[in-house]
């Protein structure tokens, strides 16, 4: 302990430097488009969601339900990827998140735009977003063409 520093400064100081090499340390994992369903576990933690499990004979679909009115649903195969992910509620959702390594792709056809506030609709070859709302009520959808399984159509997902 220093002369200049009280004890409890110092045993705060040490704990916010503890803190924060454990985030810098800790990557976070996301379930997201192309990566396991293992991780959906973690986003409900993150979202403080509930979630509630639906299989079909060619997906599962994870719901997520957090507090805050906002939904978001994941698409898996049943090899275990996330093929597709689509949100509604009153905000837009972290698609840093949710669209995971697709993120880059999906920001840099954004910047390219000229409409600045009219509904998104990205459609690149392995990757489409259709996104738009308004204030309070927020929607949309993301999946990969490629990954879709075997008789799942875009519009299957919602």
């Amino acid at each position: 302990m220093t002369p200049s520093m009280p004890r409890g400064r110092l045993t705060a100081a040490i704990a916010a430097v503890c803190a924060a090499m454990a985030a810098a340390i800790a990557s976070p994992s996301h379930a997201a488009l192309g990566e396991y369903e293992a991780s959906v576990a973690v986003d409900r933690a993150h979202m403080h969601a509930t979630l509630s499990t639906t299989t079909t004979q060619h997906f599962t679909v994870h719901e997520l339900a957090s507090p805050s009115h906002a939904t978001v649903r994941e698409y898996a195969a049943p090899s275990g990827i996330v093929f597709a992910v689509a949100w509604q509620g009153r905000g837009q959702p972290d698609l840093r998140q949710l669209l995971g390594p697709y993120f880059p792709q999906y920001a840099d056809a954004l910047a390219k735009r000229r409409a600045r506030r009219s509904p998104v609709t990205v459609s690149l070859p392995g990757l489409v977003v259709q996104s738009g709302g308004h204030m309070r009520a927020f929607a949309g959808k993301a999946w990969l063409p490629a990954e879709l399984p075997a008789g799942v159509l875009p519009g299957d997902i919602r």
